[in-house]
């Protein structure tokens, strides 16, 4: 089967170490698009960040954000798919975190709110590009509008193992729980990764997984990577993210992207 759909990470992936998408990158993926193959974005980013980037890309899709908690249309708005945290299991979470003096925070309705701004904090900010809400307490939030994702900020590789361990210790099997830089874990749905998304995506477009690629390089691109039909990990991905990928393309600052596209796809066309 040929490719019909591709679904690529942001941060690490598409995105250069300058956080830009290549011109190189950009013209790979325009020349994809001509073939008739639909190309879209999975990232954790929030929605109204990832949107810009689907803009300069000309892409109409439904977009991936938050993991695969938000699958949104770039050009409509539409929403395809919405899985958020239930707001009992969010509270719940919040307590533990607290508990446990874990500084975290919420995403909800595509803002960012939390308590205060510490140093771990600002420098998330920064990586991120986000702009968020201060709030005194976030439970009150939670109780408005299920949140799409918690993120806990953790101070040590020791701490992430903890964290993890407590969280499925309280919740089994009910939350997707992801690294991001080995310095955040981002606590979502069960349903709410990259991999039930491009599903969903790919079911609206009547497309077969193993018609799909999916290209990514970190903990979160994981499933979408062992879903779709062939895996791209990055040249920058941890190792064991290269072993479960079916191919291991350049680094994002070596035009991995475009490479993997050419591999698979415009070396048949040009």
């Amino acid at each position: 089967m040929g490719i019909k759909l591709i679904a690529i990470d942001l941060d690490d992936t598409l995105l250069d170490s300058r956080r830009g998408i290549s011109r190189p990158a950009r013209e790979a993926i325009q020349a994809v698009r001509r073939q008739g193959v639909l190309v879209t974005l999975a990232t954790g980013r929030m929605y109204r960040h990832t949107v810009p980037f689907a803009h300069q890309l000309q892409i109409n899709l439904p977009l991936i954000t938050y993991q695969g908690a938000l699958v949104k249309y770039s050009d409509s708005g539409e929403v395809l798919y919405n899985r958020t945290l239930p707001a009992q299991r969010a509270i719940q979470i919040i307590k533990l975190l607290q508990k446990e003096n874990i500084c975290h925070h919420i995403y909800s309705g595509d803002q960012l709110y939390l308590k205060e701004i510490t140093e771990p904090v600002t420098e998330y900010l920064q990586v991120t590009e986000t702009d968020p809400v201060l709030v005194e307490d976030l439970l009150p939030v939670i109780s408005k509008r299920p949140p799409e994702e918690i993120m806990a900020i953790i101070e040590s590789p020791r701490q992430m193992r903890e964290v993890e361990t407590l969280l499925k210790h309280h919740f089994g099997h009910q939350l997707h729980i992801s690294r991001f830089k080995n310095c955040y874990l981002e606590i979502m749905d069960a349903q709410a990764t990259k991999a039930h998304a491009l599903e969903v995506i790919a079911e609206s477009y009547s497309i077969d997984r193993q018609e799909v690629m999916a290209i990514g390089d970190s903990y979160n691109d994981l499933p979408m990577l062992q879903w779709a039909g062939i895996g791209v990990a990055m040249g920058n991905a941890p190792l064991d993210i290269k072993l479960a990928a079916d191919f291991v393309t350049l680094s994002n600052d070596e035009e991995g992207v475009r490479a993997a596209l050419y591999q698979y796809i415009l070396q048949y066309t040009d």
